[in-house]
């Protein structure tokens, strides 16, 4: 079993940073085609939105590309325990035992992505995970939950 602590098997800043980067990858190979075929754009500007509504996101097609996004993680995370960055960098989410975070504090941990984006670009979850020594943002603490290397403790 995967040991959870401050034993060096919680991933850091950087591990995280990369699988994220995968993800979003892998979601732009999937949203730039779906935008070119539905708005004959790969990229969209203000003016090819259907509804603008000040600050919010209010397009249809830019709401369910977030509302896939969310589900992505969440139930990725909750039913296999990573999602496909994850993997790549050998990373998992688990609960405190070491098992399978499940789909409700996989939902908690990915509602919460808001506070860790603040003040903007993840800043809070950064200084969290660079500066605990159990490597968990907002995220994390309230959902009982870590991220940590695959492999990296006895089984």
């Amino acid at each position: 079993m995967t040991s959870i602590g401050t034993d060096g098997t919680c991933a850091g800043v950087w591990p995280r940073f990369t699988a994220l980067v995968a993800d979003i990858i892998l979601m732009s190979c999937v949203f730039f085609p779906v935008t070119r075929i539905v708005k004959g754009t790969w990229l969209m500007s203000a003016s090819n939105h259907d509804w603008v509504r000040g600050w919010f996101v209010s397009d249809p097609l830019c709401l369910s590309f977030l509302v896939v996004m969310f589900l992505y993680f969440v139930l990725l995370e909750g039913l296999v325990g990573a999602t496909v960055g994850k993997r790549l960098m050998r990373l998992r989410v688990a609960d405190m035992s070491g098992g399978r975070a499940g789909l409700v504090r996989a939902l908690v941990r990915n509602v919460l992505r808001v506070v860790d984006s603040l003040p903007t670009l993840g800043l809070v979850g950064a200084i969290l995970i660079a500066t605990r020594q159990d490597r968990a943002r907002v995220g994390d603490l309230v959902a009982g939950t870590r991220v940590v290397r695959v492999g990296s403790s006895s089984a």
